[in-house]
C-alpha cells in the first residue's frame, strides 16, 4: 500500500502542478472524467469479442489505448467486514469504485454491516460544481448506475412495491428494506433517490420503475415527481437526437433493461449418444430486430458529452450492462454484441478527449463472468470428452468455430460472476504515472485525484 500512495501522491502532484498542454481548451482546474464501465468484462469477453468483431489478429479501440493494467476485484463478508469474499457482484463491485471502500455484495454506496452511507464520487463531484452524467444500457435503477449516486443496503430495493418481497425462485431478489422506507427516516427507494437527484443527464431503459407510486401516495407517480424536480423525460431516439433545450435530463428508452444489440444461439448441455458427445452445430450472429431504433451506447454517449462540455468540469460513468447480462443466461451473440457496444463509446470518448486534453478516459469492469473461450471440440480426446456446463459453438465471420462454455453451477436460471482480476485501460493526462496493479478501490482514487477533489488517501 506504501508503494501505491506514493505512486498516486505524484499522480496528484502532476495534475495539480503541470501546465496544461496548449492545446487544452480547458484549463487543468477544470478537468473531466469519462469512466466507463463493461459489465461481466474480463479478458475472456474481451478476447471472444475481438475474434468475431474484427479476427484474430485484428484490433479493438481498446487495444489502442496507451495504457493497461489489471484490478484486482473486492467484496467483503457482510458480518464480518475483515474478511474476503473472493467473488462479488455489480454493486459490490461499483461499490469500491463510486467510493473508495470495499462493501458486501448487493449494496448500494453503503457499509457492509453498518449501513452506513458512503460518498460517491458523482456526489462529490457534484458538490464541487461539477456537470455529472450517467449513461447505461441496463435499467438506470440497476446495481452499477445506482452505486454512485444512490444509498441502499440492497440492489433489489429499486422501486417502493419493491422494498419488501418473498421470491422464493431466486433467494438473490428476496429484499428487505424496510428500515429504509422514508416514513422509517429513510433515503426511500432507489428510483425516488433517483428522481431528487440534481445530475445533467441520466440514460438508459428502465421506465416501469417509474410508474410506481411514490412511497405513501396513491396517485402521485416516480415519473410525476421525476417532472416535478424539472427532469424532462425523453424516450426515443428521435427525442435523443432533437433539441434537448436546457435542464437536467432523463432518457427512459425502454420499459425494462435495454435489448440486446445482437442475437443468435444458446448454449446447452452437451448431449450424448452411446457414450460419445453429440458437438452442437455452430451458429453465426445477427442483428437483434427488439433493438430496433433503441439509442446505442455510443450515441448516448456522444449526446451526454455534449451535454456535460463545459468549462466547470465534469464526470460521466457509461455503463455496457449486458454485456453481464447475456453471459448469465446463455447467449453468446448478446455479450459479443454489448462488447461491440463498449467499444464504440470508447471510440466517442477518445475522440473527445483528443481535443478536450484535461480528460482522462478510464474503461474497467465491475467483475469477471462465466463465458470462457474453449476448443470448439475436446483437444484431449474428442470421441469421449465434452464441457460438463452448457456450451455454444459459434461460427466467425473469418469462418472459424469459437467454443464458449458456461459452468459455474447446475441452476437452470442464470450463470454465477467469477472473481478473476478484470482490466483497466487509461487514456489522457499522466496515465504513464498509473500503477499496472490496483485495486477496485483504486479507481475513486483515481478519479478523485484528476478531478481535484482532495487527498482521498486514507491516513495509515
Amino acid at each position: 500500500m506504501t508503494r501505491l500512495i506514493v505512486t498516486f501522491a505524484c499522480l496528484s502532484c502532476l495534475v495539480a502542478c503541470a501546465e496544461p498542454p496548449a492545446e487544452a481548451p480547458y484549463s487543468a482546474s477544470s478537468p473531466n472524467l469519462i469512466l466507463i464501465i463493461g459489465d461481466g468484462m474480463d479478458d475472456h469477453q474481451i478476447t471472444i469479442a475481438r475474434n468475431y468483431l474484427v479476427g484474430n489478429a485484428g484490433r479493438l479501440t481498446l487495444d489502442d489505448m496507451p495504457f493497461r493494467g489489471m484490478v484486482q476485484v473486492q467484496t467483503v463478508d457482510d458480518t464480518n467486514p475483515a474478511v474476503p469474499r473472493y467473488v462479488g457482484d455489480s454493486a459490490s463491485g461499483a461499490t469500491a469504485m463510486a467510493t473508495g471502500q470495499p462493501t458486501a455484495e448487493g449494496r448500494i454506496s453503503t457499509a457492509a454491516k453498518t449501513n452506513e452511507h458512503l460518498p460517491t464520487i458523482m456526489e462529490m463531484a457534484r458538490a464541487a460544481g461539477m456537470r455529472t452524467g450517467i449513461v447505461t444500457t441496463s435499467r438506470i435503477t440497476d446495481a452499477t448506475p445506482a452505486s454512485f449516486v444512490a444509498h441502499m443496503s440492497n440492489r433489489y430495493c429499486e422501486m417502493p412495491r419493491g422494498m419488501v418481497r418473498e421470491d422464493p425462485i431466486i433467494p438473490q431478489d428476496s429484499t428487505d428494506c424496510s428500515a429504509e422506507f422514508i416514513a422509517n427516516g429513510g433515503s426511500g427507494s432507489i428510483v425516488e433517490q433517483i428522481v431528487n437527484l440534481d445530475i445533467d443527464i441520466y440514460l438508459g431503459g428502465g421506465a416501469g420503475r417509474f410508474t410506481d407510486f411514490i412511497e405513501g401516495s396513491d396517485s402521485i407517480t416516480i415519473r410525476d415527481a421525476a417532472v416535478a424536480n424539472s427532469f424532462r423525460i425523453i424516450e426515443s431516439g428521435s427525442e435523443l437526437m432533437g433539441d434537448l433545450g436546457q435542464g437536467k435530463i432523463l432518457g427512459l428508452f425502454t420499459d425494462g433493461h435495454m435489448p440486446e444489440r445482437m442475437r443468435g444461439g444458446v448454449a446447452d448441455f452437451i448431449e450424448r449418444v452411446n457414450g460419445v458427445p453429440q458437438w452442437p452445430e455452430a451458429f453465426g450472429c445477427e442483428p437483434n430486430p427488439a433493438f430496433g431504433d433503441t439509442p446505442s451506447l455510443a450515441a448516448m454517449t456522444r449526446v451526454a458529452l455534449d451535454r456535460l462540455d463545459s468549462h466547470e468540469g465534469f464526470l460521466l460513468v457509461v455503463e455496457s450492462a449486458s454485456i453481464d447480462k447475456a453471459m448469465h443466461y446463455w447467449r453468446p451473440c448478446g455479450h459479443i454484441g454489448e462488447m461491440e457496444q463498449l467499444d464504440e463509446a470508447v471510440e466517442v470518448s477518445l475522440d473527445y478527449a483528443a481535443v478536450n486534453r484535461s480528460t482522462l478516459v478510464l474503461v474497467t469492469a465491475d467483475h469477471g463472468q462465466t463465458a470462457q473461450l474453449l476448443p470448439h471440440t475436446s483437444g484431449l480426446a474428442p470421441q469421449h470428452f465434452a464441457p460438463t456446463g452448457r456450451f455454444a459453438r459459434v461460427r466467425t465471420p473469418e469462418d472459424g468455430i469459437m467454443g464458449i462454455g458456461y459452468a459455474s453451477n447446475d441452476s437452470p436460471h442464470w450463470e454465477d460472476h467469477t472473481g478473476v482480476q478484470v482490466p483497466l485501460y487509461a487514456a489522457g493526462p499522466r496515465v504513464d504515472g498509473l500503477p499496472h496493479y490496483l485495486l477496485q478501490s483504486d479507481i475513486f482514487h483515481i478519479a478523485a485525484t484528476h478531478l481535484g477533489l482532495g487527498d482521498t488517501w486514507p491516513a495509515e
